[in-house]
């Protein structure tokens, strides 16, 4: 008796640490999928590397740089649908990058310029009170650039997020286009593009 006794204990004690692994196991499986499902619900992409951290300035073509009259250059941006409204500095070239401030819009020095054919460049940080709201625009919305002489106005045409190394957004074009840029996704490891066209 006492033999088969020692052998379901045994068998007991088998069991349990066979349940133990199995459940373990399928906690692990469980958490591995939940990251996985929130990866691809942020747009997350694990395999891809920023080329530069999205605090770091904005890499640009030595194409973009060349001179405009200061009466030109944008002061203020207006978005009403989404409560927007801030002040806007030119941002230098600094080692092939534009830099960003810290309290307001950028214009990108040697990017278009309202008015004209060319792409107009501004960005800045997504955090309230600077392009937060950036994230609820929609097609459609009016957007209004001021320079030191003249209102400009614009309607939102495209919305799109591409990584840091995506420069071709903010090269030049042939026809008048507004580009507000900003920090978007997990992480923030995307941009958040929103193209405008002038309305005349």
């Amino acid at each position: 008796m006492p033999k088969k006794s020692s052998a379901r204990v045994s068998k007991k004690k088998k069991s349990s640490k066979s349940t133990l692994f199995v459940y373990l196991r399928n906690k692990i499986i469980g958490v591995v999928l939940l990251v996985l499902a929130l990866a691809l619900l942020t747009g997350y992409n694990p395999f891809y590397k920023p080329s530069q951290n999205p605090n770091d300035p904005i890499k640009i073509s030595t194409k973009l740089i060349s001179q405009i009259s200061n009466q030109e250059i944008p002061l203020r941006i207006i978005i009403p649908n989404i409560k927007i409204d801030d002040a806007i500095v030119e941002a230098e070239i600094i080692g092939g990058y534009w830099e960003l401030s810290e309290n307001t819009a950028s214009y990108g020095q040697g990017s278009g310029i309202p008015g004209k054919p060319g792409n107009t460049v501004i960005f800045a940080h997504a955090r309230e009170g600077l392009f937060y709201n950036l994230k609820d625009v929609k097609t459609g919305n009016l957007v209004y650039v001021l320079t030191k002489n003249k209102w400009y106005k614009y309607k939102v045409n495209k919305i799109t997020a591409v990584y840091p190394n995506q420069t071709e957004v903010i090269m030049p074009t042939k026809n008048e286009t507004l580009t507000l840029y900003t920090c978007t996704g997990f992480y923030d490891e995307k941009r958040l593009i929103v193209t405008a066209l002038p309305v005349k």
